[in-house]
C-alpha cells in the first residue's frame, strides 16, 4: 500500500538510481503519472516530459477498451475483442482519430503552444505512470517511442497485475514494478490517497522540472 503518488514516486526512483546523471528522459503519462514521474526525474537529474496514449473505447461502451492509440497514431488493438464484438475498421479509425485530437489538445494545454517534442533517439526513455492495469496504453507508448530508435525503453510503475507485467517485459527493454499482484482489481486499491490529479498540478510540475534542469545546467 502506497500513501500517495509522492511516496510511490520516491520509492520508484530508488530502484532506478543506476540511470542517475545519464542520458535519460522520463516520459510521464498524465495525469497521475506526472506526480510519480516528477519525483523519479528529480531524483535521477533527468528531464521530465509527457507521452499521452489514450484508450480506444468500444462502440456504445467507451469504458471497455478495445485498444489504445498514441500521439503519433500508433495503435494497439485487442484483436480478439474486436472480432468478438464485430467492430468495423471504420469505427476504429474514427475513434482513434478522435482520441489523437484529444491527445493534441492535452499536449498543448500541459506543455504550452509551440514547444517541440523532445528528441528520443539514442536516449534511455523511462515511461512512468502511477500504475498499470491492462497495459494497452503503455504498449501504445512503447511502440510509438520505439520508432524514434531510443537506446532503451524502461517501463517504471509502482504497481501492476502479474500477467500485464509479464507481457510488457516482452515489449520494453526493462520493466520495474514495485508491487506485482496476481489478484488485481484497480490501481487505486493500492493507494491510501488516490485523489484525482488536476491539470494545474500537471502544468506546475512540468514547469518546476524544467526550471530545475535549467538550474542544474547553470551550475555545471
Amino acid at each position: 500500500m502506497f500513501e500517495d503518488r509522492v511516496e510511490a514516486g520516491k520509492r520508484l526512483a530508488e530502484q532506478l538510481l543506476e540511470y542517475r546523471k545519464k542520458d535519460v528522459i522520463v516520459l510521464a503519462i498524465p495525469r497521475g503519472g506526472v506526480i510519480v514521474g516528477y519525483y523519479v526525474a528529480h531524483r535521477l537529474g533527468a528531464a521530465l516530459d509527457l507521452i499521452i496514449p489514450r484508450k480506444v473505447g468500444a462502440p456504445m461502451n467507451s469504458e471497455l477498451a478495445i485498444g489504445a492509440v498514441s500521439q503519433d497514431g500508433t495503435t494497439v488493438l485487442n484483436d480478439e475483442l474486436v472480432r468478438m464484438l464485430h467492430i468495423p475498421e471504420r469505427y476504429i479509425k474514427e475513434e482513434s482519430n478522435r482520441q489523437i485530437q484529444e491527445i493534441d489538445r492535452r499536449m498543448k494545454k500541459y506543455r504550452g503552444e509551440g514547444k517541440p517534442l523532445p528528441t528520443l533517439a539514442s536516449k534511455t526513455v523511462i515511461i512512468v505512470d502511477d500504475g498499470i492495469a491492462t497495459g494497452a496504453t503503455v504498449r501504445a507508448a512503447i511502440m510509438s517511442i520505439r520508432k524514434q530508435r531510443p537506446a532503451a525503453i524502461v517501463v517504471a510503475v509502482p504497481v501492476g497485475p502479474k500477467d500485464t507485467i509479464m507481457t510488457l517485459k516482452n515489449e520494453a527493454d526493462r520493466v520495474v514494478c514495485l508491487e506485482v499482484h496476481e489478484f488485481f482489481q484497480a490501481i487505486g486499491q493500492f493507494y491510501r490517497d488516490f485523489g484525482q490529479t488536476s491539470d494545474e498540478e500537471v502544468i506546475q510540475l512540468l514547469e518546476k522540472s524544467r526550471n530545475e534542469m535549467k538550474d542544474n545546467l547553470m551550475k555545471r
